[in-house]
């Protein structure tokens, strides 16, 4: 695949760093527009670059290998995805126990006239989620996506218990 960061852009100010965001997701080649002239250049000429300007964004591209080929890290990496699919195992784990609860309160609410969302419980969630998240280190954009993600989840799970 080949990616056309000229276009993607629509202006020269990005063409460097999606020109390397491309190679880094393994892109097979890159499409950049150039002119000598981009100003009289007869269409697109906000997104071409002068043949300079090219040769310097060629220049400081970084090409990475998508393989490892040494052992050592070969080996590394083999441990480090190992650990990563015990995490991943036991996060599923996690998320099916959390489900299970969901139902269970989805339940109650059932049985005693309770509403499926409720807005401040929400609010209480995310709030105290994100703040715990960031002390972990993890950014706030994150947080508010998996516990958005989550939450969704456990409402649906309590939806279709009130329509049974």
């Amino acid at each position: 695949m080949i990616c056309d960061p000229s276009h993607i852009c629509g202006n020269t100010e990005l063409i460097p760093f999606v020109a390397q965001k491309a190679l880094d997701l393994d892109m097979a080649g890159l499409m950049l527009e150039t002119h000598i002239h981009p100003e009289l250049a007869w269409s697109d000429a906000k997104q071409q670059v002068t043949p300079d300007q090219l040769s310097e964004i060629m220049e400081n591209l970084t090409p990475r290998n998508p393989n490892v080929t040494d052992e050592s890290g070969i080996n590394l990496l083999g441990e480090l995805r190992e650990n990563i699919n015990k995490l991943d195992t036991d996060i599923l784990q996690i998320m099916s126990d959390r489900m299970l609860v969901a139902k269970k309160i989805g339940e109650y609410k059932k049985d005693n006239g309770v509403t499926v969302l409720q807005v401040a419980r929400w609010d209480e969630i995310l709030n105290s989620r994100i703040s715990a998240g960031q002390m972990l280190g993890l950014e706030k954009e994150f947080v508010t996506k998996l516990y958005s993600l989550i939450h969704k989840e456990s409402i649906d799970v309590q939806n279709k218990l009130m329509n049974i």
